[in-house]
This record gives structure tokens, sequence and C-alpha cells, in this order.
């Protein structure tokens, strides 16, 4: 799924917008010409393929995106040019609404145009994610007509093309040293393997065609069958199989040794750059890693009185220990963990009319991981209409933590806040796109929800939650550690071991994921931390006034913004009087 940070801090932090969001100004002819350039651009940027492939209910593109590095650097000049149109905008011409779009663009198009400065598309793939599994969360859309089936045996087609175009990318990335660490690669090239040593049938290539809908005359669904198979036998299979020859040939053996990101090409600049994509603020490393000290020092305190609450008899490390063997907090089998997912999730339901005032008509599933990608995949992800559960190795998967993680992966986090967004009307095509501060923060906003929704049934489940709270914490001390300050790979598992209760296998592929993925951990905290600040002031100044679902309403009509559109609609939010968008 495209998750599309903010960016350039000169491009977000200098904006007037920030200190006075709502000055009162006749709106001239900006926002005609605001609107005009996004129009413009994302129209355009629809035609390059590269976004909405959480939008369910986009069409199927009958082509794969080009990669290559010419039509890479056609865009950055694009993008370029974009934001000096911007420029050229005054804000005092634009309406309070076009405020919030042009801020949130800008910060975008920026981000979009520093990735290709540093040519990150050299680097598709890390611990967590790559090009090629990507493509198969196309197979999961929903497939409606014989347009769609058509355009998606037309994008089988055009696999070996797009690997070709990704390959010859990453061989440009291993000549100057600029690939994910080496020991992040292990074992990945399995999802590779998958496709590559398959029948055509039992690939996830072929999933959509093996349901299709009735509306579709029984000849044709043959046709588009037989096309499926040999696309998939002739292009897909063989792709793979010459993409995973070049994986353990040549890119994993000489992948760079080193971990930080600051070690890379230009890497100073280039991890403060993540940071400013993932957090949207002007931090720097050593500022976050302060700050995680200072928090995770907090939780440790929350976690002290938990283990008095169950009069544990030994210090943290020895009630991680117990949490961590004792197997009554754990599942025996996956159907037992599938359903006691989707009972936290019901439970939700139960409270949500209290805390929010508007629900998003989208509903979600919830799925195992697929085999082939859970044993390096996170415990969990949610979206638009899924809740991905990981059921591997169910020793690593504690019930005491997971309506922690029901709550940000499902409701009121990700499947819940997505649907919220994407179901506005009159809003830019261009604000359904993902920041991570924003998404991830409310998430993680949501696990501390929990409390107050009852959700947490025993003194283990609010240890769990607090877990993940000194999870997200950590990652602001781990991802720092690594990138900046020269950690290790075992110093940072430590780290996590030693203040979590994540089991060792989490611990590995987590710290695995921030080393391979510079910047994207430090989204978590530093955003919920926004939002339960941007809830203090308003209950302090509001007193009576405040009502909690207004404030969610509030928070979520907004849809992914930067961290300061967020500070200052909340202001707004005050002045108006704790008033709800609806």
């Amino acid at each position: 799924m495209t998750k599309i940070g903010a960016a350039l801090a000169a491009c977000l932090f200098v904006l007037p917008f920030a200190a006075t969001p709502f000055a009162a100004a006749a709106p001239g002819d900006g926002d005609a010409r605001l609107r005009a350039i996004y129009e413009s651009e994302w129209q355009w940027r629809q035609q390059q393929r590269l976004e909405n492939e959480e939008d369910e209910t986009d069409g199927i593109a009958a082509a794969l995106p080009q990669v290559d590095a010419a039509s890479q650097a056609a865009r950055r000049e694009r993008w370029e040019d974009v934001l000096r149109q911007l420029d050229g905008v005054p804000e005092a011409d634009l309406s309070p609404a076009e405020r919030i779009n042009l801020a949130v663009y800008r910060a975008q198009v920026a981000a979009l145009a520093t990735n290709v400065r540093f040519r990150e598309y050299e680097k598709p793939l890390n611990a967590d994610s790559s090009f090629w599994f990507n493509m198969t969360y196309e197979a999961r859309k929903p497939f409606r007509t014989q347009d769609d089936y058509a355009g998606y045996v037309a994008q089988l087609n055009d696999v070996p093309r797009y690997f070709r175009e990704q390959v010859a990318n990453m061989r440009a990335g291993l000549a100057r040293g600029f690939t994910p660490p080496k020991v992040t690669l292990a074992g990945r090239d399995a999802t590779i393997a998958v496709v590559a040593e398959a029948k055509p049938e039992a690939t996830p290539f072929y999933a959509p065609f093996k349901d299709m809908p009735a509306t579709i005359p029984a000849a044709e669904q043959a046709r588009l069958r037989a096309a499926a198979v040999k696309a998939i036998g002739e292009h897909v299979i063989p792709a793979h199989a010459e993409l995973l020859r070049f994986m353990r040939g040549e890119y994993v053996p000489r992948a760079t040794q080193d971990l930080a990101a600051e070690r890379l090409p230009d890497g100073k600049a280039y991890y403060q750059s993540k940071i400013v994509e993932y957090t949207t603020t002007g931090l720097n490393a050593d500022e976050i890693h302060r700050i995680g000290l200072a928090e995770m020092a907090k939780i440790r305190a929350e976690m002290a009185a938990v283990m008095q609450q169950v009069k544990f008899d030994g210090d943290l490390p020895a009630f991680l220990r117990f949490l961590r063997t004792d197997p009554r907090f754990y599942a025996k089998t996956p159907e037992e963990l599938l359903m006691r997912a989707a009972w936290v999730a019901k439970k939700f339901d139960g409270k949500a009319g209290q805390y929010f005032g508007r629900l998003p008509r989208s509903r979600f599933a919830i799925i195992p991981v697929p085999p082939d990608q859970a044993p390096y995949y996170t415990s969990g992800r949610g979206g638009p209409g899924v809740y991905l559960v990981n059921t591997y190795d169910l020793p690593s998967r504690a019930l005491y933590s997971l309506p922690a993680l029901t709550l940000h992966e499902s409701a009121p986090g990700h499947a819940f806040q997505m649907p919220v967004a994407m179901e506005q009307r009159g809003r830019p095509a261009f604000r359904n796109a993902y920041i991570s501060a924003y998404g991830e923060g409310w998430a993680l906003y949501s696990e501390r929800l929990g409390t107050e929704m009852g959700i947490y049934e025993t003194p283990y489940e609010v240890f769990g939650m607090l877990s993940y709270q000194a999870w997200r914490a950590s990652r602001l001390v781990v991802d720092t550690g690594i990138h900046s300050k020269g950690w290790t790979r075992e110093q940072a598992q430590r780290y996590l071991m030693d203040n979590t209760a994540l089991s060792r296998h989490e611990v590995e592929t987590e710290v695995d994921r921030y080393i391979s993925w510079p910047g994207q951990a430090l989204s978590y905290y530093l955003g919920q931390m926004a939002i339960v600040d941007a809830r203090k002031k308003a209950e302090a100044a509001l007193g009576a006034k405040f009502d909690i679902r207004a404030f969610h309403d509030t928070v979520l009509e907004l849809g992914s913004v930067p961290l300061p559109v967020l500070k200052a609609r909340i202001d707004r939010f005050i002045d108006e009087g704790g008033k709800g968008p609806y």
C-alpha cells in the first residue's frame, strides 16, 4: 500500500499557515489558482499509476508503472516545477479549506520530489515490503467488470518489463552502495521463490479468477481464465525466476554491510529527509532520541504500577520473562487467535457511538497474513477493508497484546480512520494519500483510547497496551540509535527485549524493519503525542463544553495531514467552542 509522508521542513515549517492558520482575509482568485495546480498534477500523477493502491473504487489499470531512471527524472522535474508554482500562490488569497489543502499538498509533493532526488527508487525493497510483493495487493482489489479482468491480464503480461526496470534501478543502487543492509535481506527471497516455483493457478496472481462475477458470461470467464494462466505461466513466473537469480546471485551477496542510513551516500541529509517525511516535524535525530528516552521512563513507571496491581514478586525483566513464557497468554491454534481478534473488534463496535459521531460505511475482514510473507511480517496490519493478523509462530503472538493490536490495525485505527477520510465528499483526491505521522499517530492513540472505552479487561491486557506504547516510544531511541548513533543490530534488539514484552521473534523482525526502512518507525509515537497534546489543550480550554465525539470527528474528518495542520485545526476547533464538523 502506498504510504506517502509529508516532507521537506523548509516547505512545511516556514508556512504562515502554521502560525496563523485562518487569518481573516477575503479570498481572491487564489483558490482557483491552487486548484488548477493540484488538479492538473493529480491527473498527471494518476497517469503515472503511482498512487491509490489502497483505493478499492479504482479500476484495474492495464499496465504497471514506468519506473526507469528517465521516467523518475521527469517526475522530479514535474514536482519541482509544481513547488515553484505553489510559491506563487499567496496564502492570504486562499479560503480556510484551501489553506489546509495547500499545506498538505505542498508537503506531499515535496516528499515525492525529495525521494526522487535521493534516488529512493533504487532501493525498492526493505525487510518489511518489496515491489514484487506489493504487486499482490492489486489481486486483492474487488474485480467487478470484464474490463477489470482484461486490464489485470494486461498487467500480468507487463510484469517482465516492470521487473527489468526495477532490477536496473537496484543495480544502480548496488553500484553506489545504496541498498538495504545485507543482514535484513536474509530469507526475503522466499516471497519470490513461492511464485517462481509454482504452477500458475497456485500463485496469488490467479486468485481473482477463481471466483468471477456471474454478470460475466461463462464463455468470457473461460477465455479470461485461460489468458491469465498463459500470462502467469509465460511472463509472471519467468520474471520471478529471473528476479530470484538476481537476488541470490548478485544483489544480496553485494548489499551493504552498514546499518546506518547516515552511512549511505549523502547519508546525513538523506536520514534527515526521512525524519521530516515520516514525522512532519523539524526535529533532528538527537532531539528525537532524547524524547524517546524521556517517554520510555514515563511508561516504565506505568508498567511498575501494573506489576504492583497483579502482585508480581520480581523486577521488570522477571515479569517480561513470565509474560513471554506462560502458556495461558498464547493461543493454541491460528483460529483461536483470529477469533479473539474478532471479539475485540466487536467489543469496539459496542462502544463506538459513545466516542465517535460519524462511523465509516466501509467494513473490514479479518484474515491471516499470507504464509509466504508471515515469517518476516509484522504482527498485524490494517487498512480499508482488511485487518491482517499474523498467525505464524503462535508463541510469539501474545493474547494480552491482541486488544491493543486490534484497536490499532482495525477500529478505531487504520481500518476505521482511512475509510472515514476516504468517504469525505468535496475533498481533492490527493488528500487520500497516507501521511505516516498522522495515520500511525492516530492508530497508536487508538490503543490508549481503549483504556477509556473499557476494551482492556485484565491488568495483563493493560500491560500489553503499555508494552505496545513502550514499543513505539523505544522506536524513537532505536531508529535514531541505529541510523545516527552507531548502534548495532544486537544493541537495538536488546533495548526492545529489555523494555517491552515483545517476543524474541517479533523483536528480531521489528529491528530489521527499522534498519532497512529508516525514519518510518518515528511516525507513531510523535504522531500520538501531537494528538494527545491537542486533546489536552482542547479539554483545558473548553472545560465542560468539550465533547469527545466532536473532537474525534474533527481529527478524523481532516484525513491524513502534517502534524502542524492538525494542531492548527484543533486551535480552530477550540476557537469555535468545540463544535464538531458534522
